[in-house]
């Protein structure tokens, strides 16, 4: 009897030439291990989702809040900053004996505790001097006159402030009401 010799396996070859083992293929995944997985995907997904979806509503309903407390409390610091102005006026009342010198300093004591504050607050007056150039974004020209010729005021340009006014920030509070040169005729 005769034997043959086993056919080599497929490790067998690859140590004789060196090569290394192939492994054997994957199975290809059954339809119901595929869906499986895509349900896992989508689950995973569809939670990321919600937890996205919630935390874009904590952030706006947060910012919301902040909005509300900013616009509620934004003249705080401004009436904090007047209550000075107005402990001065009351003391002022209560002195029913006071002179009329007295009574003038406390005036202007409590003038310079109002600007003060409004500077603080960051309004500012607009106060512009005789000869400044018109501008009518900060000053409303209440008449316009004809100055003499030997006047050396050019055209277009204040002569004088009738009452001061007011920015705050960069923005006309209230325009500073003036009047204005004539160009000569």
């Amino acid at each position: 009897m005769t034997t043959q010799p086993d056919e080599p396996t497929a490790d067998q070859e690859a140590a004789v030439t060196g090569a290394e083992p192939q492994a054997a293929p994957e199975p290809e995944p059954t339809p119901e291990q595929k869906l499986a997985e895509l349900e896992v995907r989508h689950a995973e997904v569809a939670d990321a989702y919600l937890r996205a979806k919630a935390d874009q509503e904590n952030i706006r309903r947060r910012a919301e809040e902040e909005i509300a407390k900013a616009r509620k409390y934004a003249l705080e610091a401004f009436a904090e900053s007047l209550l000075p102005v107005v402990d001065s006026l009351e003391a002022a009342i209560a002195l029913p004996d006071a002179t009329q010198q007295q009574l003038l300093e406390g005036v202007q004591a409590t003038l310079r505790q109002l600007g003060a504050a409004l500077e603080r607050n960051k309004v500012v007056g607009i106060n512009p001097p005789a000869g400044t150039k018109f501008d009518p974004h900060q000053h409303q020209a209440i008449n316009v006159v004809q100055l003499p010729p030997e006047s050396n005021q050019q055209p277009n340009t204040i002569v004088t402030v009738l009452q001061k006014g007011y920015l705050i920030g960069d923005r006309v509070l209230r325009p500073a009401l003036v009047t204005v040169a004539a160009a000569p005729s």
